[in-house]
């Protein structure tokens, strides 16, 4: 974004305290306390925290382009197994290997994830969701969008990664921030 667009962009490691969506949360909270950003963009995890940080501070001066955000966190979960579900309560931890990722996830991934999965956005909001998300449903976003007039939702014809709609975050951003 900073080379093809011009702006000047700030990267966090979103698991930096840890891989709950509480945790990915606090690390844009930290973000946002201590300096003006005239955008947040997150997208999968990182919308949902963006979402999440944008409920808590309401009274920040911002916009959030959330990009297949991962809005029903725990629902995702629930196709899992009890008897999984039951050994990742009782050991605390269940590994995750996919996206380029191999990493335990504690138990309280999934106790953060029963409370956050719904956040209603704070600030105006743009939603780029494709309509052949094959990890994240966009029936989640449109309820989002349903629910808050702030939000504005703009299906693609995408999956999750969203790579065949990149070219759209510039007109969408500009409109956003009018």
């Amino acid at each position: 974004m900073t080379e093809a667009l011009g702006w000047d962009v700030t990267a966090p490691k979103m698991s930096e305290l840890g891989w709950s969506i509480a945790s990915q949360t606090e690390v844009l909270i930290r973000l946002l306390d201590k300096g003006d950003f005239d955008l947040v963009i997150g997208s999968s995890m990182g919308g949902l925290a963006a979402a999440n940080a944008s409920s808590m501070r309401p009274q920040t001066e911002t916009r959030l382009l959330l990009i297949a955000p991962a809005f029903g966190l725990a629902e995702n979960w629930e196709g899992m197994e009890e008897a999984g579900r039951s050994a990742w309560k009782t050991t605390g931890e269940r590994r995750y290997t996919g996206y380029e990722l191999d990493i335990v996830l504690p138990w309280e991934f999934m106790e953060s994830a029963e409370k956050m999965s719904w956040p209603r956005p704070s600030h105006p909001t743009a939603i780029m969701h494709g309509k052949y998300d094959e990890v994240v449903p966009i029936s989640f976003s449109r309820k989002v969008a349903e629910g808050c007039e702030n939000v504005i939702l703009h299906e693609t014809d995408d999956s999750h990664r969203m790579k065949d709609s990149l070219r759209f975050i510039p007109e969408i951003v500009s409109k956003l921030m009018e």
